[in-house]
């Protein structure tokens, strides 16, 4: 005697009337960014090439690519409200703190961080980044990489940050996880 599975039960119909219809005013374009011209801010141990800037240039999320130099520090541990941030490490390593817990990510992997969880990145010990970086739902987030650029250089005051975090939805969190895995890299 023979185990046959039982044959599946046809599938209800989908019901898409029960779906949110989508925003009336909604008008989304394509958006287009050339490696060749796009425009790029930077810091010391960083680049970020700008791809796209919701509500600025017809998108509807917010994209850069970062580039750290061996040993850079990304961003101390903060997190979001409004938006998830996804990661994509195009080449490289990039250690991560998400929640509580340091990983490495390396060439090829993704992270996706949702709202309210504190994280934060550095390219790993000994090692470069190249990083996609993804905000969704987008929100305009390209002065604040500028203003980054500038605090780095010693062009601006880092209590402008620390101003601008409610606007950038950047709220900056107080980790000694992150702190002492910092202090491990040196």
């Amino acid at each position: 005697m023979t185990n046959t599975p039982a044959p599946l039960a046809p599938a209800a119909p989908s019901d898409f009337s029960a779906a949110p219809a989508a925003p009336s005013d909604f008008s989304a374009a394509p958006v287009l960014t050339r490696a060749a011209t796009a425009e790029t801010a930077s810091d010391p141990s960083s680049v970020m090439t700008l791809l796209a800037d919701c509500g600025t240039d017809g998108s509807t999320i917010t994209s850069y690519r970062s580039t750290f130099a061996a040993g850079a520090v990304g961003a101390p541990a903060h997190f979001h409200t409004r938006a998830s941030e996804l990661f994509f490490v195009i080449g490289g390593s990039l250690q991560v703190l998400v929640d509580e817990e340091v990983q490495t990510l390396s060439e090829g992997d993704f992270l996706l961080v949702p709202p309210h969880t504190p994280h934060a990145f550095a390219a790993a010990p000994g090692a470069t980044a190249d990083v996609l970086f993804v905000f969704t739902p987008g929100m305009p987030r390209f002065d604040y990489l500028r203003l980054l650029g500038r605090v780095m250089r010693g062009e601006a005051d880092p209590q402008e940050i620390k101003d601008s975090s409610e606007l950038y939805d950047n709220h900056y969190v107080d980790s000694p996880v992150w702190r002492a895995a910092l202090a491990t890299a040196v």
